[in-house]
């Protein structure tokens, strides 16, 4: 960070909104997956397998790791809605 960098140095001190409020959104949307799961009766292995994706990968999503994209938003709603509740 160079010296005069006046927007680096606000964002140390005072954070992003944008960032916080993303971040927020993510957390809740993998909340709510989580739950759909859950009421569904699926593992994160089993939408891991119907989305033909690493389970790890579905764990950084439900865990906050990682954000979720539109794609992936699309994805696991298309996924989740193609199974009855048990």
């Amino acid at each position: 960070m160079e010296e005069n960098d006046f927007v680096s140095i606000w964002l140390e001190e005072n954070g992003n909104p944008a960032i916080e409020e993303l971040t927020q959104l993510n957390l809740d949307l993998a909340s709510k997956t989580v739950k759909t799961l859950a009421d569904k009766g699926l593992s994160e292995n089993d939408l891991a397998i119907s989305m033909d994706i690493n389970p790890d990968e579905i764990k950084r999503w439900l865990t906050g790791r990682h954000s979720f994209s539109i794609k992936t938003i699309k994805e696991i709603s298309g996924t989740l809605a193609d199974y009855t509740t048990t």
